[in-house]
């Protein structure tokens, strides 16, 4: 093989490799949303043989539905597990704990909207505004 062709060769592989590179810290996040979402409470099962429960109470700044759905998806899944993300308006009543069972929080706090992601990865995603 001659020197060249190997050069030319081990340029092809430096800017496949930055390529793969720049691809992997480019993509998309929660960060690059619109609402300014923050993570204000955070409940995670102690079970790690079977199926992880997950959910997360975040405030946002406007109802920007298909955002608050983006961020739904962003959130971490497991399979056969189930995560719940409750949004609430910025400046209102927030639950700063979330504990297990159907109801995670008080009464009292009133989530704009409550996205959820099955054992199955089914989402569902509902305006609680307009029940």
């Amino acid at each position: 093989m001659s020197k060249q062709l190997k050069y030319l060769f081990i340029g092809a592989i430096l800017i496949l490799m930055a390529y793969m590179v720049y691809n992997a810290i480019s993509q998309p996040g929660v960060q690059d949303l619109k609402g300014n979402f923050k993570e204000v409470a955070l409940y995670r099962n102690e079970n790690n043989t079977g199926p992880i429960k997950r959910m997360y109470a975040v405030t946002v700044d406007d109802t920007l539905w298909s955002e608050m759905k983006q961020y739904g998806d962003f959130m971490p899944h497991t399979k056969y597990g189930m995560t719940t993300v409750y949004f609430f308006k910025t400046g209102s009543a927030v639950p700063t704990v979330l504990q297990p069972g159907e109801t995670p929080f008080d009464d009292t706090f009133q989530p704009l909207a409550k996205y959820e992601k099955n054992g199955m990865g089914e989402v569902s995603f509902q305006n609680v505004l307009e029940k």
